[in-house]
C-alpha cells in the first residue's frame, strides 16, 4: 500500500492502516520522544499521546509538504505540550549567563552514553538544547513554543552545555 493509499485509509479511520502507519513509523517518532523525554516510559507515554493526536487528525493533512514531516512536528509539539503545562523554566538575569559555544570533538564518547546524559539534562534545559542543537529551531522559534523569552532559551541552552561538558569530562577521566 502506498502512503497516499494509507492515508486515505486512516482518514477513513480503517484500523489495519493505523497499525500499518504505526509500524512504518513507530521507530522513527519513538526516537523523538526519547529526544524530549526524561525516560524510557514517558518517551513511550509521548509516542501513544503522538499517534493519537495524529489519528484524530489526521484529516487535517491535506497532501501539501511531507507527511512524515506533518507527524513528526505533531510528535515535538505533543511532547513540548506536556511540559508548557508544567512552566518548569526559569527565568533568568538574561545579561548573566554567555552564550556557550563550545564544541566537543571527541567522537568516541558512546552514542547511549550521550542519549543518557542528555536526558538526565532538567526538563527545561533538555528541551532547548534538543530544539535548537538537534532539531535546529531558533531562540525565537524556541521562546514561541514554550512561552518564554529568547534570553531565557539562550540561558538554559548555555547551562545545559554547561552541565553536558562536565559530564562529558568526568566520563572522560573516568575512563582514563
Amino acid at each position: 500500500m502506498t502512503l497516499e493509499e494509507l492515508i486515505i485509509q486512516c482518514k477513513k479511520q480503517n484500523i489495519a492502516a493505523q497499525e500499518e502507519l504505526y509500524k512504518r513509523y513507530s521507530n522513527t517518532l519513538f526516537s523523538i520522544c526519547l529526544k524530549y523525554s526524561p525516560n524510557y516510559a514517558e518517551a513511550q507515554d509521548n509516542l501513544q499521546d503522538s499517534f493519537l493526536t495524529i489519528f484524530n487528525r489526521i484529516e487535517q493533512f491535506k497532501g501539501k509538504g511531507s507527511f512524515e514531516g506533518w507527524i513528526k512536528r505533531i510528535t515535538v509539539n505533543t511532547a513540548l505540550q506536556k511540559y508548557r503545562k508544567q512552566r518548569t523554566f526559569d527565568i533568568t538575569n538574561e545579561e548573566r549567563i554567555e552564550d556557550v559555544d563550545e564544541v566537543i570533538e571527541d567522537n568516541s564518547l558512546p552514542l547511549d552514553f550521550l542519549l543518557k546524559i542528555i536526558q538526565e539534562l532538567p526538563d527545561r534545559y533538555r528541551l532547548v538544547f534538543n530544539l535548537y542543537v538537534l532539531d535546529g529551531y531558533s531562540h525565537k522559534e524556541i521562546g514561541n513554543m514554550l512561552g518564554i523569552s529568547d534570553g531565557t532559551s539562550k540561558s538554559n541552552l548555555a547551562r545545559a552545555r554547561m552541565i553536558l561538558k562536565q559530564k562529558i569530562e568526568t566520563y572522560n577521566k573516568e575512563q582514563s
